[in-house]
């Protein structure tokens, strides 16, 4: 294969696969159709998996601002337990992270092209990917890298197997009051709330990350829409209210998205196209409150550039994938439905209070594994330059 692998899609994976194959000498081509940077619905959580990705890739965390996460507090109406992270984790918004890791890309010599978006895709012949951009344009692609997030592409969709759930999500950034902030900084919280969670955590420049989940029929009960909801869900958790009085919304409406299939882990089949690549939550797509989406993304991304250059094929990378996460993505999906119901969250509440260790198990049980990190040989930094 001598044409330039096509990359769909310019976050996290989609920069991160680009940077790696460019800076081993491999022409890329990669797809973003945004033409500047974006918020995107993400609870912004990068933990220490994620953050050793980024730091091979050059990344300065540090440097883009981004804050500390050192503890996990969870509640659940007045009842708190917190515990320290067994990893160094940070918050970061994707606005600022996906930038620097395409400014790498770019760096490293992958043609970006931004503003123009990959809308469908054509399996063809001897495993080649025909490609139809949103302006009529077409292409084709002997590899293509798919990594266009939440988002399937016409002709390549996801096999979910389930319905997924009827849940909303929503994401917005606060300034909050200083002596929230304060209170806040350096914890993630998680809370759990009847027919949802919601999280909350520092990022950049003195904001606040809230990001949540909830049924459709209780947004529905609770007045149908964002200002509606978050007064209903204030009035039933002090500890929510308490953190957003005085705080500044920094958008107008939050982000929105519905219907996430979690749990879903791709299964790879003979009748998969031969150059097709599923990275992020193109291949799995694990349940939010882990924290864990961007490190799967980043591994994804690591370990596909890696089996590429090597001479494997996609068939070899999407078993070696989902050996290396359907642990992690199974665990967190079965305490995830567990957490959908309130007995389940009271469960947990009553076993984390007992005993809170338990959450610093359940968070390692839900990370990408060491060994398969370790795996990759992930050197300290891509040269670029």
């Amino acid at each position: 294969m001598t044409g330039p692998v096509v990359v769909a899609g310019g976050g996290l994976a989609g920069a991160a696969a680009a940077t790696l194959l460019a800076c081993a000498g491999r022409p890329v081509m990669l797809f973003e159709r945004h033409t500047a940077a974006v918020d995107k619905i993400c609870g912004e959580f990068l933990s220490g998996e994620a953050c050793r990705h980024l730091a091979a890739l050059g990344v300065d965390l540090a440097a883009l601002g981004a804050h500390p996460i050192r503890a996990l507090r969870l509640l659940r109406g007045r009842r708190l337990v917190e515990v320290a992270l067994p990893f160094p984790a940070f918050g970061l918004s994707r606005r600022v992270l996906d930038e620097a890791v395409l400014a790498r890309a770019a760096a490293a010599g992958a043609e970006l092209r931004r503003g123009q978006a990959v809308v469908q895709a054509a399996p063809g012949a001897g495993g080649a990917v025909g490609l139809t951009l949103a302006d009529g344009a077409f292409c084709h692609a002997d590899v293509l890298f798919l990594a266009t997030g939440k988002q399937d592409l016409r002709g390549v969709r996801r096999p979910v197997a389930d319905r997924p759930d009827d849940l909303v999500g929503f994401k917005l950034h606060f300034v909050l009051a200083p002596p929230q902030l304060q209170a806040l900084r350096h914890h993630v919280e998680v809370l759990l709330f009847p027919d949802g969670y919601a999280g909350l955590q520092p990022v950049e420049a003195g904001q606040a990350n809230l990001c949540l989940l909830i049924r459709r029929a209780r947004l529905d009960r609770a007045g149908g829409n964002w200002e509606a909801l978050l007064g209903d869900l204030r009035r039933s958790s002090p500890h929510l209210d308490a953190r957003l009085d005085g705080a500044l919304a920094q958008a107008d409406r939050p982000l929105t998205i519905s219907r996430v299939p979690f749990g879903f882990l791709h299964a790879p089949s003979a009748a998969d196209p031969a150059g097709l690549w599923r990275l992020g939550d193109q291949a799995a797509v694990i349940p939010s409150f882990t924290g864990d989406g961007m490190a799967i993304a980043l591994h994804s991304a690591a370990l596909a550039a890696r089996m590429l250059l090597a001479g494997q094929g996609a068939g070899d990378y999407h078993r070696r994938l989902r050996a290396d996460i359907a642990g992690p993505v199974r665990r967190a999906t079965a305490l995830y439905r567990l957490g959908r119901w309130g007995p389940g969250q009271a469960g947990i509440m009553t076993a984390a209070a007992l005993f809170p260790p338990g959450l610093r198990l359940a968070a390692a049980l839900t990370r990408v594994p060491e060994a398969a990190t370790a795996r990759l040989a992930v050197p300290n930094e891509v040269p670029i330059g």
